[in-house]
This record gives C-alpha cells, structure tokens and sequence, in this order.
C-alpha cells in the first residue's frame, strides 16, 4: 500500500512562525496525520519599511496564495494578521486554544513599567501601544520600531532603548517569556484583537480530499471559546476599520454564568463572551466600552460595541494598523 503524504503546513520563515507552526504540526502528528513544515517567506519578511507602509496582508499574502496553488495544503497565521476580510478561495478551519495575550515588558535593569524614569525609551511598532503607554502619564519616550522578537530585545540589551513591549505570546511560544520583566496586565495595556491566538486555513474547495482535511483540522485542533473570543474581538476591528488611522484594542473572555428561567428555580450554567475594547479619539485620548453577550452572538456582540465606542466620538482605524505579533 502507498504511504500517505505528509500534510505540507506552510509557515513563514521567522523563528517565531516556525516555533508556533511547528506546535500545530506536533498536535496534527499526535493524532495519527504525518506533517512537514514548507517555509514561505512573504514581502513582509522580506522588507524592513513600517508596516502601514507595505499595506494590508503582507504576512499572509504569499500563505495564502501558495495554499489556493496546492503548493501547501495548510497554513498557519498569527491570527491578528489576518486582514478581516475573507478570502473566498481558503476556509478558517480551526482557531487553536489561544496562548497568553498580553502584551510583555523587556526593560534595562530587571524594572517594571512603573520604575521606568521619566524619559525613558520604549521600542514598539503598535499605535495601539504607543497611545495605551502615552495614556498612562509615565512621560515615557515611545520609539517605533520592526523586527522579529531578537532584533527588539537587543535594542535593549545594547542600550539602544530602555525597554520594549513585545507580545508575551511570542516570547512563552519561544521558550523565552522569562526574558520578560513584566506581563502587562489588560488594565494598563489593553491587547490587539485576536492577540495570541492562531488561524488554520485550508482550501475551502468541495472536493472530497479539502472537506475531509478542514474536518479534520477543526477535530484536532478547534477549541471552540477560543474561536468565538477571537471571532468578538474581530468584529470590533471589522467594524472600526473605515478612515484614519486609530488604535484599536479588543480582548474576550468565555465566562460562565448561572441563568434563570421562569419555570427553572434551580436555574443552569451558561457560558457567555464578556468583552472589553479601547479606542482613540480625535484629541489623542482613549475610549473604553465593555459588554457581555451569549456565545453564539459573539460576533455581533463586537460590532455592537465597535459601533457604541464610535458613537462615543471613538475614530476608525484601517487594517494596516493591526500590531505585529512581536
């Protein structure tokens, strides 16, 4: 008997995108289906300028079309690069468990964000960031900055910067979350939408062989609360993503509840979406708005709120301003 190929799970090329690929593909052998990792590299690799310069899905475009040629026949993204609009050829077959979303602090000298001095240097690519630390009054410096996880650190551990804020999902999905000096908590730093979690494409074609890969893809690795925090905090961005360039933050938790009926006195447990968002406005200052919703709405509970944050004088932001996973 012929053996069966091996599922080829396309990844970027970065050591970041090959560690979290890498853990998709350990989950997907686990469970009885030969893989390998294929490298893709994509514009956004291969270029140095900001990232609102090189336009929407430059980390996922060449994914993308090396998975619709049948060059890979999986591949897996940073969630939050994703550009919100659907792309007809590919379906989202699974949203793994989603890693920690906060963001992490690395600073000089073991210090915590609120040891930092006045004037101090802070590295980040993220207008979301930027806007979230300048809100906080520290009178901290906050210097753009790209590169991968390496490249950020050791501006700091040149001198070139006295701290960075990284995604702490990157750093745990490395090995290196001890090299942080601080996990932010969602009060001070609010996180991008979708922050931490993962998106499996596959083609969306009718064939036999493509319907029985996104069943098995959504077995093995869907985690379904995953899936519908993400798909709330999305829809916040979807909605938000009109004129100018704004930051955006969104971050859902499945929460339990007890819900009573009119002939239940005893009452039954519920899970729901409890999600948070934070918006600019025109003057630089922030907006936050909060809600909490039944799961199978999870959409509709974020762009109800997007619109809520946008009727409170919130601006819209483009999906160029989405943060990069580091």
């Amino acid at each position: 008997m012929t053996p069966t190929p091996p599922l080829r799970v396309g990844t970027r090329p970065s050591a970041l995108a090959m560690a979290q690929s890498g853990l998709v593909a350990d989950r997907l052998r686990a469970a009885g289906h030969p893989c390998e990792l294929v490298e893709v590299s994509t514009r956004g690799d291969r270029s140095s300028a900001p990232v609102a310069e090189l336009g929407v899905g430059v980390f996922v475009s060449a994914l993308r079309d090396a998975l619709a040629r049948g060059d890979v026949d999986v591949a897996v993204h940073s969630y939050k690069d994703l550009p919100t609009a659907p792309d007809a050829r590919l379906t989202l077959a699974a949203v793994p468990g989603r890693e920690d979303p906060r963001d992490a602090l690395v600073a000089r000298d073991g210090l915590v964000l609120g040891e930092l001095p006045t004037g101090a240097t802070v590295g980040t690519g993220s207008p979301r960031r930027k806007a979230q630390l300048d809100a906080l009054g520290l009178g901290l410096e906050v210097v753009a900055i790209r590169g991968n996880v390496d490249t950020r650190i050791a501006k700091v551990r040149d001198g070139e910067l006295d701290a960075v804020v990284v995604a702490a999902a990157g750093l745990r999905r490395l090995g290196r979350v001890g090299e942080a000096t601080e996990l932010l908590d969602p009060l001070q730093m609010l996180p991008a939408p979708a922050q931490g979690a993962l998106a499996i494409e596959c083609r969306a074609g009718t064939a036999d062989g493509d319907l029985a890969l996104a069943r098995t893809l959504a077995t093995v690795l869907d985690d379904p609360f995953t899936r519908a925090a993400v798909l709330a905090e999305r829809a916040v961005l979807a909605t938000l993503e009109a004129g100018c360039s704004a930051p955006v933050a969104a971050l859902a938790d499945v929460v339990s509840d007890w819900e009573y009926g009119p002939d239940d006195e005893d009452g039954h447990p519920v899970d729901r979406v409890s999600l948070r968002a934070v918006i600019g406005t025109t003057g630089g200052g922030l907006l936050r708005a909060s809600a909490t919703g039944d799961l199978d709405n999870a959409e509709k509970l974020g762009a109800a709120l997007a619109a809520e944050l946008l009727d409170m004088g919130g601006l819209a932001a483009p999906a160029e301003q989405l943060d990069r996973e580091t």
